[in-house]
């Protein structure tokens, strides 16, 4: 780990291990080959914390520890032949059937592919375990190590796999055969009896590799068990070593140091003299090359990046995602940048050969740690903000802003310095008890800060503004920086300085990543609310671009959040690993088994296996549409073919398509499909014992859903039934009616039965009004006076037009309907309530009979009055039917006078 390397250069070691890293430095290729690696190291950008962990200490560690060699490769010509191989020829042969039955099976390609493999594999452990001896003490390449054994591992388990299916065949063969025939019974036939032997001895050579698999695969585990039981032991001892601390140490501590500063002057003159005088040119170009390189990163990300890093202070009210967003992106964007240059720079320098492998890790750590030191400033700076209060992310007072952002500055600077500090001492070959006594104070110190930052006063009321003193910190938070301080002073003081520096780097570095991820997390939350894209830079830029609706540019804005999600997870989550010492081999061999075998009991699962399964699918429903748009607009319409057939036509294939993309998908994904067969077996049993019902409503169901001739919302009438659709599932359908009932309808039915839907593909829907007039009333007048209330109602649509229909002669009154088109079908009952009631009014004003029926019944003249009938409401027309009754009721008693 390289924790362990950072922690290994901060407590005590014995003087044969000193020795041997100053003895190491004579070999000149060895320390060039050291220092070529420090570039592989700083070219890691998105790992710049862990180089303020463990990368400068692990890179100062490397320059002076001399590369213990691999040994060599052997050629083939070299290589002694496997036993595996020459194995079939030791036995005795008693019979010499069986040896060629053997030499047949050892003979078949198969088999000899699968030796070669575990000959190669149990070369392979051999060699691992070797190494894994050579360097237990070195935590960076037992990580590597490991995941070499975890792939050996799956390359014996692979031999084996290929064997399988030739294994199925000779036991499904010797099944045909049989056994062979017993005492008395008939011989058979001599080609059964040889093919029988050659199976047989087939068989017990594949067994026999599998049982070699087998035992290998057990080795290569264990060997990986042990190789993990080091490194947790490495780390422990480690973590946990005590150093004795006295004032002779600390006095020696303070003599040695003085050596130091001399060497360190000495090394640095002779470089740079040795520079100057012999590689002034190089070294001139390798500045003005890392010069350029800093103008056109620190340039190209200001004018890439501006409106992310814009920091008005003129701006009075910025709203909260901004202020997220310029504290996430000042903060990665120049972090990023200053690594760049750092990794330029380095590489320049070394390119041209004017490092000194003694120099070399000291520039290395340096860069580095400059680029941790701006990375947790710019991280503070843009949290606390301390000069502008309207963008300061947390509510604090405007001088506990400016103290809580000195204390973080002071704790990071020390923190670096110990660092470049221990990596000097490294690299120049100083005592031990130096590095030791270094990491103490830097531990004293840090502790010493945590503690007086519980005394600041930062918090604010709601109501109270920025400059006001401020109030003590919560409880909580005063008692937990107090401990933490406390607890890193004792630790020192104890003697465990490896695990003070520790503790006192997890809280800056590993803080500073936690605040960040948090910063990022809050910003992806903000830009998915709904509307808060469209108010950003890009949200405005494409919604004036592509012309992109309200709807859309929140979708956007909730993907556009979920990357942001992804990308804090995926950047940082690996920093924080790295940062407590895990390598980088441990991340990747993570990483593949949670994307390749995931393990649910007896169930593996592959998320790239689903990823690919799912991109299968997609891609030929894509396709599928394609050929069916195709074939209907270019083959179907240019043939004339009827509309009917040509939307079979396009279903079908729609089917099919849909069909084998949902195959291909489920073999991609690596879905067993025979397992499919399995649960249509257990249908098809269900189905057979009475769940005939049950399974008829499921495929209706789920004809419903793919069809979808009604949706949720829609208005449909079935049988008796009539209401609105809240909900398909695949046993039944919940129906709404109108009196707010909720019916529970099976699918079959709806499968089965006429089904009529009101909202199927539009909303538009036709509604009628009768009106009943007398024969008194003129049909042409009433036709166009219809029409005229119909056209000027502003929700009955010009197209369709409003009809007017003279529907019916009655006994004593005509039938007229008044036929109009609305928008929306929901709303035809207020329409056609506003429509009668104008009706009743310009009928009215109109003098026109009463538009509605009017039931006569057979009365006598004496019993009938003006009251049993209804009449308009006006005064004229009043009088005017009552004298007409009177007439007629005189007429009535005059007949029935001459009548008597």
């Amino acid at each position: 780990m390289h924790l362990f390397a950072v922690l290994r250069m901060h407590i005590g070691r014995d003087d044969r291990f000193c020795d041997f890293l100053c003895g190491s430095r004579i070999s000149k290729d060895i320390e060039l080959h050291s220092a070529g690696k420090l570039t592989v190291l700083l070219v890691a950008v998105s790992f710049v914390v862990l180089t303020l962990a463990g990368g400068g200490a692990a890179m100062a560690q490397q320059a002076a520890q001399p590369q213990q060699a691999a040994p060599a490769p052997q050629t083939p010509s070299q290589q002694p032949q496997p036993a595996a191989q020459t194995r079939p020829a030791q036995p005795a042969q008693p019979d010499q059937g069986e040896a060629d039955d053997a030499g047949a099976a050892a003979g078949s390609p198969l088999l000899q592919q699968a030796e070669e493999q575990l000959a190669q594999a149990e070369r392979d452990l051999k060699r691992l375990t070797d190494r894994v001896q050579s360097v237990k003490d070195d935590d960076t390449l037992l990580a590597e190590l490991k995941v070499q054994i975890d792939a050996l591992s799956g390359q014996i388990l692979a031999a084996t796999v290929a064997t399988r299916p030739r294994l199925e065949e000779i036991k499904a063969r010797l099944t045909e055969l049989g056994d062979p025939p017993g005492e008395g019974q008939p011989p058979e036939a001599a080609i059964l009896t040889e093919e029988r032997k050659r199976l047989l001895a087939e068989r017990g050579a594949i067994n026999a590799l599998t049982g070699r698999a087998e035992n290998l695969s057990v080795e290569a585990r264990k060997l990986a068990n042990a190789v993990t039981a080091t490194r947790r032991a490495l780390f422990s001892n480690t973590l946990l070593k005590h150093t004795e601390i006295s004032a002779a140490t600390l006095g020696e501590a303070v003599t040695t140091t003085i050596g130091e500063t001399q060497a360190l002057s000495r090394s640095v003159g002779s470089w740079l003299t040795f520079a100057w005088n012999y590689k002034r040119v190089p070294f001139l170009t390798a500045i003005f090359l890392s010069l350029c390189a800093a103008l056109i990163f620190l340039a190209g990300s200001r004018r890439l990046f501006s409106p992310f890093l814009r920091h008005d202070g003129d701006e009075e009210e910025p709203n909260y995602f901004r202020q997220l967003s310029v504290a996430f992106w000042s903060t990665v964007i120049p972090m990023v940048s200053a690594t760049a240059f750092a990794a330029s720079s380095y590489f320049f320098l070394n390119s041209f050969n004017v490092l000194r492998p003694d120099i070399a890790p000291i520039i290395a750590v340096t860069l580095a740690v400059g680029v941790v030191l701006l990375f947790v400033t710019s991280l503070a700076q843009a949290v606390l903000s301390p000069r502008h209060s309207n963008w300061r992310l947390v509510r604090v007072s405007d001088r506990g802003a400016r103290m809580l952002f000195i204390s973080i500055f002071a704790m990071a600077l020390v923190n670096v310095l110990d660092y470049l500090a221990g990596s000097i001492s490294e690299s120049l070959g100083s005592p031990v008890i130096l590095t030791v006594a270094k990491s103490f104070v830097a531990s004293i110190i840090i502790g010493l800060i945590l503690m007086s930052m519980a005394w600041i006063r930062p918090m604010l009321r709601p109501d109270e503004p920025f400059d006001a003193p401020g109030r003590p910190w919560p409880r909580p938070i005063w008692v937990s920086l107090l401990l933490m301080g406390a607890a890193l002073v004792a630790v020192a003081l104890a003697g465990y300085v490896g695990l003070a520096r520790f503790i006192g780097s997890q809280i800056i570095v590993t803080g500073a990543i936690l605040v960040t991820m948090y910063i990022g997390i809050l910003t992806g939350k903000s830009v998915s609310k709904q509307g808060a894209f469209a108010e950003t830079i890009g949200g405005r830029y494409l919604e004036r671009r592509f012309n992109i609706e309200q709807v859309g540019l929140d979708q956007i804005g909730l993907a556009a959040g979920l990357g942001i999600y992804a990308l804090v997870l995926l950047f940082f989550i690996p920093l924080i690993l790295l940062q407590w010492g895990f390598q980088i081999a441990d991340i990747e061999s993570w990483t593949y088994r949670a994307l390749t075998e995931i393990r649910i009991g007896t169930i593996t699962i592959s998320i790239v296996g689903l990823l690919a399964g799912v991109l299968f699918f997609a891609l030929g429903f894509v396709v599928t549409r394609w050929v069916q748009r195709w074939i209907d607009g270019n083959v179907m319409a240019r043939s004339r073919v009827d509309a009917g057939v040509r939307n079979s036509i396009r279903t079908g294939i729609g089917y099919i398509g849909v069909g084998l993309a949902c195959l291909i998908g489920l073999s991609a994904a690596g879905i067993d499909l025979s397992s499919l067969a399995l649960v249509a077996g257990a249908l098809s049993l269900g189905v057979g014992f009475g769940l005939q019902n049950i399974v008829s409503n499921f495929v209706s169901g789920l004809i419903l859903l793919v069809e979808r001739p009604f949706k949720v919302g829609d208005w449909i009438v079935s049988g008796t039934t009539e209401g609105f659709v809240r909900r398909i599932s695949v046993r039944a359908t919940e129906i709404e009616t109108f009196q707010h009932q909720s019916i529970m309808m099976p699918n079959s039915l709806l499968i089965n039965a006429s089904v009529g839907n009101w909202t199927h593909r539009n909303k538009l829907g036709r509604s009628e009004i009768t009106v009943t007039l007398g024969y008194a009333s003129e049909p042409r007048r009433v036709i166009e006076l219809l029409q005229e209330i119909a056209a000027a109602h502003p929700m009955v649509l010009k197209n369709p037009a409003p009809n007017v229909g003279f529907t019916a002669f009655g006994d004593e009154r005509m039938t007229f309907e008044l036929r109009i088109y609305v928008a929306d079908v929901l709303t035809a009952g207020n329409v056609r309530n506003d429509i009668r009631v104008s009706i009743y009014e310009r009928f009215r004003d109109e003098e026109i009979g009463s538009p509605f029926p009017v039931k006569v019944e057979d009365t006598t003249p004496e019993e009938a009055t003006p009251s049993d009938i209804d009449f308009p409401a006006v005064e004229e027309d009043k009088a005017e039917m009552q004298a007409e009754e009177s007439e007629t009721r005189g007429r009535s008693v005059g007949k029935r006078s001459s009548s008597r």
